[in-house]
C-alpha cells in the first residue's frame, strides 16, 4: 500500500495505484491510499476527470476506475468461446472505453466444462503478461433477450411474431404492457423452452406505416437515434462560434455543391478553372471545399462522444439518423447556397492528363454559389452547344472522340433561371475530363450495378421503387472526391502524420477459385495463376458483352471482393487502383473523415481542433470500431429498403412477374424481382408434385421426372404469393397452369458450391461512398 504523501499524486502514481490495488479503486480508495486531506480531495476529483478526458482512465459501474483499455477488478463477463483445447474465453458484458475494443479474458474454471458459451459470470480479473485472466466468483442468471416484433391475437391469446425474417419462432405474450394486436413492440423474453414468454417493454406504433420501416431497423440493430441533452446543448452553443480569423477568403469564387435531389446535408462543393501557370500548360486548378466539422466538434466533447458512438450517419428513405446534431449536420456545417460557411479547402493542381501535380490544405470561408441536384447540373450541361463532353465519356462509357474539341466553350446565356451556372459548370466538366483520363489509365473496378431508389410522398407513402439513374454528374463529383481523398492521404504521409486509410484489399484465393468455378458455368475462362487487378474483372465483363447473364456475373464479381475497412496501416485500395486513399470528403456523416480532418489540422498547423495524442495512438482500435459501425449502418439501410420494396409489392400480390434466381437450397430457391429488387423464397414443396433433387455442389434443383432445372442466375416468371413489409420477406409460387420453369439457358454446366455472401462495402455509391 502507498505511503501517505503531501499534496496530489501524479498521473503515473494514480495509474500505478489502480493497476496494483487489491480492491476496485474509486475516488475514496485513491484518496485514502494517498492520505489526502478534504481540500486535496477536491483537486483529486478534477485530476481524475482530466485523466478520463485525456483517455488515461475510464470508470466502471460502481464508480471504480480502471486504466483506459483495461477492465474493472470485478465485473460481469459473458462466455464467448470454448476452443478446441477446452480453454474458456470471455468478454466484458458492458464495455464503454472509447476507441478500444473489449479484450478477451481466459477463464480459469474451478471445474472443467462447467461454463458454456453465452453464460454470464461475475469474475475477479487480473492482467497477466499481454493478456487478461478471469477468476469466476458466481454464475449469474441469463440476461433477458429482447425481440422486436408485432402482436397478433389468436383464440383470445396474444402472440409475438418477430420482424426478423430469420426468426421463425412465435412467443406467447405474458404482459402486453398496454399494446394491442397489430402494434410493433419491443419485448423481453423470459423462461426456458418450450415455455418462453414475452413481456412488452415498449410500444413503437403501427408496423405497416411506411415511416415505421426504418424504426424497425433502428431498434433491431441498436442504432442510437436520440442525442443526449448535453450534446444538444453543446451543439447549440458551438453553432454560434464566429468563423475565426486567419481563414482564407474564398467567397468570391463560384463554388457549387452538387448532391442528390433529396440530400439532407451538404459536405462538399467544387470549383475549377484553367491553370494559367506555364508549368502546367493545359492543366487545371480546382478546389474541393469540405465542411470544417473539426472546428465545431472538438475532441472529447459531448458531441464528439456521440459522433464516435454512432460512427456514421444512417440514411433511410424517410429519415436520417445523423452522426451530428441537426443544428450542425443540416445547418451550420452544411454548405448551403448564399451562406458563409467554414470549410477545409483542398487546393489541387491537375495536369492535362489528370495527374495530381500538387495540393495544399487551408481553413477557409466559402459562400456556395448554388446547391444543385445531379439532374439539374446535368440538364444545364446537356443544354449547352457544343457539349463539353460527349455522351459516353464517363466511367464505363466509350472513350472520347479525339476529333471533337474538349475545351470548354464560351459562356452562353443563362439556363433555366440559374444565372450563369453554365459558365461555372463548363470548366468543372472540362477539368473532370482530365480526371477521367487518369481514372481510365489506372482502370479501377467498373461494376455498374444500379441502386434502388425509394420515392415517398409527403405523407410517407411509397410512390415508386426503381434503379437510380447514373449520370455524368455523379461521375464528375465522384472523381473530384477521389482526387481530394488521395491528396489528403498523401499530404498526411508527407508529414508522417497519422492517417485513417480507407482500405480495400485484393480478393482472397478462395474467393477467386469460387469465381472461376462460377464463370465456368457460362463457358467464361478465368486463370487463377495470374496477377489479379481490377482490370482483370473489367475484361471479364467486356468479354461477356450484353449477354443476359451479365448482371449476375457482375454481382458475383462484387461478392468476390473483400470488405472495405478503416485502419492506420496502408494496404491500398484495390477497387480504385490506388496506393494511398483516405476518406476526407464527408466529415458531417463519417467519423473517419473527421479524424483525417483533425490530423490535417495538426500536421499543417491550421489552428484548433487537431488530433489528440491518444487518438493518434489508438487509430487501429478506432478503425475497427468505425468499420463495424459502418457495416451496421449498411445492414440497416439494406433491410429498410427491403421492407419498403415488400410494402410496394404488397399491392401486387397475385401478379405474375419476371424474377431472377439468386440462390438455391435444399428447401427451395431465392429470387429477386427484376428491376425492383427484394428477396423472396420459392419453396420446393410448391414446385409441383414431383420430387426435386438438390445438387449441393452445383447448387441446382432438378425435377426427377421432368428434368426441369432451377439454378442461380436463371430468369423466369413466378407469381408473387406474399409480401410482408414488416420482415421485408417475399414468397413466390408457380404461375397457374404452368409446371416447372424452362431449363437453363446457354448450356450451363453444374458448378461446385458458391456460398452466398453479404454485399461488401460499396465500391460505388452515387459518387459519395467509397
Amino acid at each position: 500500500m502507498y505511503k501517505p504523501k503531501a499534496g496530489l499524486p501524479t498521473r503515473e502514481q494514480i495509474l500505478d495505484f489502480i493497476a496494483t490495488s487489491d480492491v476496485p479503486a474509486g475516488k475514496r480508495e485513491i484518496a485514502k491510499g494517498f492520505g489526502l486531506s478534504a481540500q486535496d480531495k477536491i483537486g483529486l476529483k478534477a485530476l481524475l476527470k482530466d485523466m478520463a478526458d485525456e483517455g488515461l482512465i475510464d470508470s466502471a459501474p460502481g464508480r471504480a476506475f480502471h486504466k483506459m483499455g483495461g477492465i474493472p477488478k470485478v465485473t460481469v463477463l459473458r462466455i464467448a468461446d470454448v476452443d478446441d483445447g477446452g480453454n474458456v474465453w470471455a468478454v466484458p458484458e458492458r464495455w464503454e472505453a472509447e476507441g478500444v475494443p473489449p479484450p478477451r479474458l481466459r477463464v480459469r474454471e474451478r471445474k472443467r466444462g462447467a461454463l458454456g458459451v453465452g453464460e454470464r459470470i461475475l469474475a475477479r480479473t487480473e492482467e497477466a503478461g499481454n493478456g487478461w485472466i478471469a477468476h469466476p466468483m458466481k454464475v449469474l442468471a441469463p440476461a433477458s433477450e429482447q425481440v422486436l416484433g408485432v402482436l397478433r391475437e389468436e383464440a383470445g391469446r396474444l402472440w409475438l411474431t418477430g420482424v426478423d425474417k430469420r426468426e421463425r419462432r412465435e412467443f406467447a405474450v405474458a404482459d402486453a404492457g398496454g399494446a394491442a394486436p397489430g402494434d410493433l413492440v419491443l419485448a423481453e423474453l423470459a423462461g426456458k423452452p418450450p415455455k418462453i414468454a414475452a413481456r412488452v417493454v415498449s410500444k413503437l406504433g403501427d408496423p405497416f406505416a411506411a415511416r415505421s420501416f426504418s424504426l424497425i431497423a433502428i431498434h433491431k440493430l441498436g442504432i442510437p437515434d436520440v442525442f443526449s441533452q448535453e450534446a444538444l446543448d453543446e451543439a447549440e452553443r458551438v453553432s454560434k462560434l464566429p468563423l475565426g480569423e486567419g481563414r482564407e477568403d474564398l467567397r468570391d469564387l463560384p463554388i457549387v455543391a452538387i448532391d442528390p435531389e433529396d440530400a439532407r446535408d451538404h459536405d462538399d462543393a467544387v470549383w475549377a478553372e484553367a491553370d494559367d501557370d506555364p508549368s502546367n500548360a493545359g492543366g487545371w486548378k480546382a478546389i474541393v471545399a469540405i465542411a470544417d466539422v473539426s472546428f465545431y466538434v472538438r475532441p472529447k466533447s459531448e458531441v464528439d462522444r456521440e459522433a464516435r458512438r454512432r460512427g456514421n450517419s444512417v440514411y433511410f428513405p424517410d429519415r436520417v439518423v445523423p452522426m451530428l446534431p441537426e443544428i450542425l449536420s443540416a445547418e451550420v456545417c452544411s454548405l448551403k447556397e448564399g451562406a458563409d460557411r467554414a470549410a477545409l479547402a483542398c487546393h489541387l493542381r491537375i495536369g492535362k492528363d489528370g495527374s495530381l501535380k500538387s495540393w495544399r490544405f487551408t481553413r477557409a470561408v466559402v459562400r456556395i454559389a448554388a446547391n444543385l441536384a445531379y439532374e439539374e447540373a446535368q440538364a444545364i450541361i446537356d443544354a449547352s452547344s457544343p457539349p463539353v463532353l460527349r455522351e459516353g465519356s464517363g466511367e464505363g462509357g466509350a472513350p472520347l472522340d479525339p476529333t471533337v474539341s474538349q475545351e470548354a466553350p464560351p459562356p452562353t446565356p443563362p439556363v433555366d433561371g440559374r444565372g450563369d451556372m453554365l459558365a461555372v459548370l463548363q470548366p468543372l466538366w472540362a477539368c473532370w475530363h482530365a480526371l477521367a483520363k487518369a481514372r481510365d489509365a489506372r482502370a479501377p473496378l467498373d461494376l455498374d450495378l444500379p441502386e434502388r431508389r425509394v420515392v415517398l410522398d409527403e405523407q410517407g407513402r411509397i410512390m415508386s421503387v426503381s434503379p437510380r439513374e447514373r449520370l455524368d454528374a455523379h461521375r464528375l463529383i465522384e472523381d473530384y472526391m477521389i482526387a481530394a481523398n488521395v491528396a489528403a492521404a498523401k499530404a498526411l504521409e508527407a508529414k508522417k502524420a497519422p492517417v485513417m486509410y480507407r482500405i480495400h484489399e485484393p480478393p482472397s484465393r478462395e474467393k477467386l477459385a469460387a469465381l472461376k468455378e462460377y464463370l465456368e458455368t457460362f463457358d467464361v475462362p478465368f486463370a487463377l495463376g495470374q496477377v489479379v487487378r481490377p482490370a482483370t474483372f473489367n475484361h471479364i465483363i467486356e468479354r461477356i458483352g450484353d449477354a443476359d447473364f451479365r448482371p449476375q456475373v457482375m454481382e458475383q464479381i462484387l461478392r468476390t471482393q473483400t470488405q472495405a475497412y478503416y485502419a492506420p496501416g496502408n494496404h491500398g485500395h484495390f477497387g480504385l487502383s490506388l496506393g494511398s486513399y483516405a476518406h476526407f470528403t464527408s466529415p458531417i456523416r463519417r467519423y473517419a473523415d473527421l479524424l483525417v480532418h483533425r490530423s490535417l489540422v495538426s500536421a499543417y498547423g491550421l489552428g484548433e481542433g487537431g488530433l489528440p495524442a491518444d487518438d493518434a495512438a489508438n487509430m487501429e482500435s478506432v478503425g475497427e470500431i468505425i468499420s463495424r459501425l459502418e457495416r451496421r449502418a449498411m445492414e440497416a439501410e439494406r433491410d429498410t429498403t427491403d421492407r419498403y420494396v415488400a410494402a410496394f409489392l404488397s399491392e401486387r400480390v397475385g401478379q405474375v412477374m419476371d424474377v431472377r434466381i439468386t440462390g438455391v437450397t435444399n428447401f427451395g430457391f431465392f429470387a429477386t424481382v427484376e428491376g425492383i429488387g427484394g428477396d423472396g423464397l420459392m419453396p420446393v414443396r410448391d414446385l409441383g408434385g414431383e420430387y426435386f433433387r438438390f445438387d449441393e455442389g452445383a447448387r441446382t434443383l432438378t425435377g426427377e421426372h421432368s428434368g426441369d432445372v432451377f439454378a442461380q442466375g436463371q430468369t423466369l416468371e413466378l407469381r408473387l404469393a406474399e409480401a410482408n413489409p414488416v420482415s421485408g420477406a417475399l414468397r413466390f409460387e408457380m404461375p397457374e397452369g404452368k409446371g416447372a420453369a424452362p431449363p437453363m439457358r446457354g448450356g450451363r454446366k453444374p458448378v461446385r458450391e458458391i456460398k452466398r455472401r453479404g454485399r461488401p462495402a460499396n465500391i460505388r455509391h452515387q459518387g459519395k461512398r467509397r
